[in-house]
C-alpha cells in the first residue's frame, strides 16, 4: 500500500516485528501497512495480543532485545526512522511524536515529581528556552504549570512540587498526557489511555486529547478495544487481529457495515441498551499463538463464515473508496 503524499505524516510499510522465545519465534507484528494524515485521529481496535503496542512501540524505537523490527519502513514526514541513529531518534521521540503508556502509575518516575518529570522533557526538546539559567529555570516552571493547567489539574503550581503516588488514577492519566504535550508533538500516540479508569474519567481524559489534538493541530493514534470510543473520537479506524490488519477505512463506514467477519464479531460482542433482551453473541475461541502460523486466515478458527478456500495467505482486499479488508469473500472470482 503506498498512501504517501503531502498529507501523510507517518507511513509504516510492511512491518514486521518478532520475538524469540524458547518456544520460536514470535511474529507480533507481521506485513502491517498504515498511514496516519496530518491532523486526522486513527483509532486502533483488536484484542490484547493482536498486536496493536508493539505496532507503535516499534514506530517509537522502542522495541528491545529479545524483539526486533525484521522487516519495513517506517516514514515520518518522508524520513526513514529505522535509518537513524539511536541520537537522532531520541531528538525525535517525545519532541515531534509523543506516546502515553498504558499504565500512568508505573510509567511515570516514582522518585521524581512531577514538575521534575515535566521539566526533563522541556530540557530536552524545547529549543525556545533562554539560555540564562534563571531565567531557563522560571521559563520551564511557568511551561511546566501551563501544561498542568491545560489538562484541568486544579491548582498547577502547587501540585508540580507533588509525587506521582499523591494523585488519584484520572490525575496521573492527565499528567502523563501533559508530559506526552509539553513540546507540542506532530503525532501523539495515546494507548489504552483510559485503562483502569471509571467511565466518567475516561469520558474527560477523551475529551482533553479531542480538544488538544484541535487546538494543536496535532495527528492522534488511539490504541483500544473499545469500538464504542472510536466511533465517537476517530477519523479513520484500524482494526487488528493476531499482528496484521483486518480492515481499515472510515470510522463510520467501519462501524456501520463492516466487512470483514472479525470487525462484525466484534461489533456483535457489545451491548446495546437499544437492543435489551437480545443475546449478546461474543466470538467464540481464542486468538492463536503467533509461532509457526499456517498459509491461512489467521481468523480461521473462530469465523462463522470460514471456507475452504479460506485456507492459504489472504492479503488486503479493496473493500470501496479508502476501505480494505482482509477477507477472500470480498472478491467473488476467488470463491468457488
Amino acid at each position: 500500500m503506498n498512501m504517501q503524499n503531502d498529507d501523510t505524516l507517518l507511513q509504516v510499510q510492511g512491518l514486521r516485528t518478532v520475538f524469540e522465545t524458547r518456544a520460536g519465534t514470535v511474529c507480533a507484528v507481521d506485513g502491517v501497512d498504515v498511514a496516519v494524515r496530518r491532523g486526522e485521529c486513527l483509532g486502533v481496535v483488536g484484542e490484547s495480543g493482536s498486536g496493536k503496542s508493539v505496532t507503535f512501540g516499534s514506530v517509537m524505537g522502542l522495541v528491545r532485545r529479545p524483539g526486533r523490527i525484521d522487516a519495513g519502513r517506517i516514514l515520518f514526514e518522508g524520513r526513514d526512522l529505522r535509518a537513524l541513529t539511536p541520537r537522532q531518534m531520541r531528538a525525535i521521540r517525545g519532541r515531534d511524536i509523543a506516546m502515553t503508556m498504558q499504565d500512568a502509575l508505573t510509567a511515570l518516575n516514582p522518585a521524581l515529581t512531577v514538575g521534575e518529570q515535566l521539566a526533563e522533557v522541556l530540557e530536552a526538546h524545547d529549543e525556545e528556552l533562554p539560555r540564562g539559567r534563571a531565567a531557563r529555570r522560571r521559563a520551564i516552571r511557568d511551561r511546566a504549570v501551563e501544561m498542568l493547567g491545560l489538562v484541568g489539574i486544579p491548582s498547577p503550581g502547587t501540585r508540580l512540587r507533588q509525587y506521582p503516588h499523591e494523585f488519584s488514577g484520572g490525575m496521573r492519566q492527565r499528567i502523563m498526557i501533559a508530559i506526552a504535550l509539553a513540546s507540542k508533538p506532530k503525532l501523539l500516540i495515546a494507548d489504552e489511555p483510559t485503562t483502569a479508569l471509571d467511565v466518567t474519567i475516561q469520558a474527560q481524559v477523551l475529551e482533553l486529547i479531542s480538544d488538544i489534538r484541535a487546538e494543536l493541530g496535532m495527528s492522534v493514534v488511539l490504541i483500544t478495544h473499545d469500538l464504542g470510543v472510536v466511533a465517537e473520537h476517530c477519523d479513520r479506524v484500524m482494526v487488528m487481529y493476531a499482528g496484521q490488519v483486518v480492515e481499515q477505512g472510515p470510522t463510520a463506514e467501519v462501524i456501520g457495515q463492516p466487512k470483514h467477519p472479525y470487525t462484525k464479531g466484534l461489533l456483535g460482542s457489545i451491548p446495546r441498551l437499544a437492543l435489551r433482551g437480545e443475546k449478546i453473541h461474543p466470538i467464540e475461541g481464542q486468538v492463536p499463538e503467533l509461532i509457526d502460523l499456517p498459509a491461512q486466515c489467521r481468523f480461521y478458527s473462530r469465523c462463522r463464515e470460514r471456507g475452504v478456500e479460506c485456507l492459504q495467505s489472504i492479503a488486503m482486499q479493496d473493500a470501496g473508496p479508502g476501505r480494505q479488508a482482509r477477507c477472500i469473500r470480498l472478491n467473488p472470482e476467488t470463491v468457488s
